[in-house]
C-alpha cells in the first residue's frame, strides 16, 4: 500500500507561473507540477502549443477555480513568422505544404497585411488545434485525415508589431523571417496571424517560434522553469508563485467589503451593488479575498465564493 503524500500547499493554495521549455505539452507541465507539489489539484490557464515557450499560469489547489476567469484576459506574445511557405499545422511543427519565393514583398505591402489583420478580426483557428468538434479535437480529426473546416471566431488583436524583418536565400529557397510582438484576447491563434498574413501577400506564411510573455497581469518575471521549479522543491523551498489572495489582487478589481458582509457571502448570499462593472473580488478587512462577484440589477452575486463558511 503506497503512502499518501501530503501536499506542500494549503487548500487554498494559489498560482504557479510556470515558464514552459519548448518540447512540452501544456499537459506535461500540470503532470509535473503536479510531482512537485504533491496534488492532482493542479490546472492551467490556457493551452500552450508543444513549441511555444513562456508564461504558463496554473492553478493549484482551491485557486483552480479561478482559471476560468483568468482564461477570459488578454495575452501577449513575441513570436517569428516565415512568408513563402505554408505547413498544415501553420507552424513549423507541421508538414510542408507549399513553398514560393517572398523576398520581392516590401515592408509596405507587410505593413498594410498587419493591419487588416490588427483590431476586431474574424479567425479561423488553425486546423490542426484543441477545438472540439462533436467532442473530439479538431487536430484528432486532422490528423485522421479528415478535411476540416472550423468556423470564423471573432478576436481582438490590440496589438500587432513587426520588430524585425530578415530576408534569406538559402540558394533554392527564397524567405521573409518576421519578429513580430502581438497582443490579443483570449481565443486568437498566433499561428492563424501568420498563415492569414501570408495568404494576403499571396506567398502563405507559418510560425517558426512563439514566445508567451504575458496571460493578464502575469508576466514572464513572475515565471519559472521547470527545473528551477524542481530545484526549490528539492531545497524545500516554497513553490507557489502567489497565495490565493496575492493571486485574486493582481487578477481583479477589489471591493473592500465588512466581517458581517463576509460572513453573508461565505454562507451564499448576495450583497447590494456597488457599482462595480465586470467580475471584481470581495475583500474582507484582514485582507482575505472572500469571494468574485458580478453585479445583475439589484444583486452583487457570488461567480465563486473562495472562501465558502465550510472551509
Amino acid at each position: 500500500m503506497s503512502e499518501k503524500r501530503t501536499p506542500v500547499v494549503d487548500a487554498l493554495g494559489g498560482l504557479l507561473i510556470v515558464d514552459k521549455d519548448g518540447g512540452w505539452t501544456s499537459h506535461d507541465v500540470v503532470a509535473k507540477s503536479r510531482g512537485l507539489l504533491r496534488t492532482k489539484k493542479v490546472g492551467h490557464a490556457g493551452t500552450l502549443d508543444p513549441m511555444a515557450t513562456g508564461v504558463l499560469v496554473l492553478g493549484v489547489e482551491r485557486a483552480t477555480k479561478i482559471l476560468g476567469q483568468l482564461i477570459l484576459t488578454t495575452k501577449a506574445y513575441t513570436a517569428t513568422i516565415r512568408l513563402g511557405q505554408s505547413t498544415i499545422s501553420d507552424d513549423a511543427e507541421g508538414e510542408v505544404t507549399a513553398t514560393t519565393s517572398a523576398t520581392h514583398v516590401t515592408d509596405a505591402e507587410i505593413a498594410a497585411g498587419v493591419a487588416e489583420l490588427t483590431g476586431d478580426i474574424q479567425q479561423v483557428p488553425a486546423t490542426v488545434s484543441a477545438i472540439k468538434i462533436n467532442g473530439e479535437r479538431a487536430y484528432a480529426r486532422a490528423r485522421a485525415g479528415e478535411d476540416v473546416q472550423l468556423a470564423a471566431r471573432p478576436v481582438t488583436v490590440s496589438r500587432f508589431d513587426i520588430l524585425e524583418r530578415r530576408d534569406i536565400d538559402t540558394g533554392t529557397e527564397q524567405f521573409v523571417d518576421l519578429d513580430v510582438e502581438v497582443e490579443c484576447t483570449s481565443g486568437t491563434y498566433i499561428r492563424a496571424l501568420a498563415r492569414d498574413l501570408g495568404e494576403k501577400l499571396g506567398v502563405g506564411g507559418h510560425l517558426t517560434a512563439l514566445r508567451r510573455t504575458r496571460v493578464g497581469p502575469f508576466t514572464l518575471e513572475h515565471a519559472r522553469t521547470l527545473a528551477t521549479l524542481a530545484a526549490s522543491a528539492e531545497a524545500g523551498d516554497p513553490l507557489l508563485s502567489l497565495d490565493i489572495d496575492e493571486a485574486v489582487r493582481a487578477a481583479f478589481s477589489i471591493r473592500d467589503i465588512t466581517d458581517e458582509q463576509a460572513e453573508d457571502l461565505r454562507n451564499g448570499r448576495w450583497l447590494e451593488p456597488a457599482g462595480l462593472p465586470g467580475v471584481y473580488a470581495a475583500v474582507d478587512s484582514s485582507g482575505r479575498a472572500i469571494a468574485l462577484l458580478k453585479e445583475s440589477g439589484k444583486r452583487a452575486a457570488s461567480v465563486l465564493v473562495i472562501r465558502p463558511a465550510n472551509l
